[in-house]
């Protein structure tokens, strides 16, 4: 978290402008940001709705990383299309994540405070806008200074972690207490852009959805930036970089497919439904997925940088999963350590050696002369990491049905660390699964630049009992995906 932040640094003064939020020339993008998305995903949790959920995955040493995946978004956005408009709420909620990635911005806030510069008549929702103070935290994530200069900058934990904060991560005192309410007010306030983005998982875009609704023809077109455990609908680009690129396409072409001539013309090739669906997270940590689609959200249509909606494996033929685990476990070692990831397929593996493993966990076995042992179930990152640090070990991943991911959605326990950790991956997909994806590749998005490359290139990909198939796999970010 800690080297993330660091790659966010500003690389000049940031200026905070103040104004009203009105339509103007220039291309607006709106931010809002839910800074605790996410945090479950390393702490084995499964999701992060509910305060008692966030305190365990910060005792559990997740740190919050939805405000650096914004970031990194409005980077990218920025270095493809300099002049755009940023529009944002304050603090946490995308104030922050502003100043990370060293872009001026205007903001909003939801609610008059008592030291409002005044009320933003023609601003929605009567929002009043202010010169906020910068906020502690900026000089920890390595943003402007309240000079206007460059804070320290941030440095990886002295295990290079995902779970613990090194220098420069952001403190969870920073950004607890915001809620769904909060996420309903900021889009209303800022529906006035051209384009909203917003950081977070599937119940991230339910709030939108249902600040959206309110809004009515009001509202802005939107795009989400991942950053929750469970990235499952359609309306989220396939990572920060993408979304921002996506963002910059829209603000250059009209809302039909053209360039832009004039204001209030703008796209990337037009508009499209983007799904929103999502997942009782109490069932879902218990193992029973029932996921329920909410309805739909205008998007920037561009296919190849969208994730879409993931799809189940209820159409498999009899036995398909079942041979796989047979391959799978005819090739396991004995000494090794397996690490399991979540999904049915994978689930097979477990049932196939007669192991009580887990659905939706990251689970650990390994066999030998005594049989197959389940060594830990539903790990955290920061056990799953203790387990894996100088034992021969094997990621054993399965890929998620119509969006190709491999890392990063619903596995975050398998960070960076622990992916440096392990001596190499066994991938397991149907042939349905990879024929689905029309040729795109499968996708890492570990949250570290680095990873996501040396991962790419291809992989054996297990599609059978002694069947198999050569595939690629792709960082999510890449510009061309």
């Amino acid at each position: 978290m800690g080297a993330d932040l660091a790659r966010l640094r500003p690389q000049a003064p940031v200026r905070l402008r103040v104004g009203r939020l009105i339509v103007s020339g220039a291309f607006t993008a709106g931010l809002v940001v839910n800074p605790v998305a996410g945090l479950g995903g390393p702490a084995g949790l499964k999701g992060s709705d509910g305060d008692d959920v966030q305190r365990e995955a910060v005792a559990r040493g997740a740190a919050p990383r939805a405000g650096a995946r914004a970031a990194e978004a409005v980077r990218a956005l920025l270095a493809r299309r300099p002049g755009t408009r940023l529009v944002t709420v304050p603090g946490p909620m995308g104030e922050h994540s502003a100043w990370a990635a060293g872009a001026d911005h205007d903001l909003v806030f939801i609610a008059p405070p008592a030291d409002a510069v005044r009320p933003a008549p023609g601003g929605a929702g009567g929002a009043a806008v202010r010169l906020a103070p910068v906020p502690a935290a900026i000089a920890e994530v390595g943003g402007a200074g309240a000079d206007g200069g460059t804070g320290a900058d941030g440095g990886a934990g002295a295990d290079g972690g995902a779970g613990a904060a090194g220098a420069g991560a952001v403190a969870w005192d920073e950004v607890a207490g915001t809620t769904a309410a909060d996420t309903r007010a900021a889009v209303r306030a800022l529906s006035g852009v051209d384009l909203l983005l917003f950081a977070g998982g599937d119940g991230t875009a339910r709030d939108v959805l249902d600040a959206v609704r309110e809004l009515g023809d009001a509202a802005p077109p939107v795009l989400g930036i991942p950053a929750g455990v469970k990235v499952y609908s359609g309306c989220f680009a396939v990572s920060p970089a993408a979304a921002g690129l996506l963002a910059a396409e829209y603000g250059e072409y009209g809302e039909y497919g053209e360039r832009a001539a004039s204001p209030g013309r703008r796209g990337a090739g037009g508009l499209t439904e983007a799904e929103v669906v999502d997942l009782d997270e109490e069932p879902y940590r218990a193992g029973l997925v029932s996921a329920r689609l909410y309805g739909t959200l205008r998007v920037p249509a561009a296919r190849e940088r969208l994730s879409g909606r993931k799809t189940g494996s209820g159409t498999l033929a009899p036995g398909t999963a079942e041979g796989i685990a047979r391959e799978v476990v005819s090739r396991m070692r004995p000494g090794v350590r397996y690490v399991l990831g979540p999904g049915a397929t994978t689930a097979a593996v477990g049932r196939e050696l007669g192991l009580p493993t887990t659905l939706l966990g990251v689970d650990v076995v390994e066999t030998g002369g005594e049989g197959p042992r389940l060594v830990a179930a539903d790990v955290s990152e920061r056990e799953l990491f203790e387990l894996v640090t100088g034992r021969e070990a094997v990621a054993v991943l399965s890929v998620i049905g119509g969006q190709g991911f491999l890392l990063g959605r619903g596995n975050q326990q398998l960070s960076p660390r622990v992916l440096r950790a392990v001596r190499h991956l066994l991938v397991l997909a149907t042939q349905q699964k990879l024929a689905a994806l029309g040729g795109r590749p499968l996708l890492a998005d570990t949250g570290e630049e680095d990873t996501d490359r040396r991962l790419g290139g291809h992989v054996q990909v297990i599609t059978g009992y002694r069947e198999s198939t050569i595939y690629r796999v792709a960082a999510a970010n890449e510009e061309h995906i």
